[in-house]
């Protein structure tokens, strides 16, 4: 029921930045704990960072933490990713996705039901 696409994708030199965005619809989003994955080819699905439904909490990947900003407009139905100094490692399709279930320092692919349908991020060296 609640339908998810992200947006902001492309290619960027190492060291640049860009800014993702996952727009939800259908219903409203506000009580959602929201999250990004990422897919590299050949890798598993890997964790980047979530936030709680009211935008408070948040938590990042060791890999990203200093260089990433997760972020929500709830007015907006709207949930960010702004990256920057980005490296030729972060290439990967970029998914957003949303669940209900409290927000922990663990996190567990399988306790998000929604996802979206992903976005290509290229990062050249």
């Amino acid at each position: 029921q609640l339908q998810l696409v992200e947006s902001g994708g492309g290619l960027v030199q190492a060291g640049g930045s860009l800014r993702l965005s996952c727009a939800a619809s259908g219903r409203i989003s506000s009580y959602y704990n929201m999250a990004w994955f990422r897919q590299a080819p050949g890798k598993e699905r890997e964790f980047v960072a979530k936030i709680s439904w009211y935008g408070g909490n948040t938590y990042y990947a060791d890999s990203v933490k200093t260089r990433f900003t997760i972020s929500r407009d709830n007015a907006l139905n709207t949930v960010y990713l702004q990256m920057n100094s980005l490296e030729p490692e972060d290439t990967a399709v970029y998914y957003c996705a949303a669940t209900r279930i409290e927000l922990g320092p663990k996190t567990f692919e399988a306790d998000f039901p929604s996802w979206g349908q992903g976005t290509q991020v290229t990062v050249s060296s």
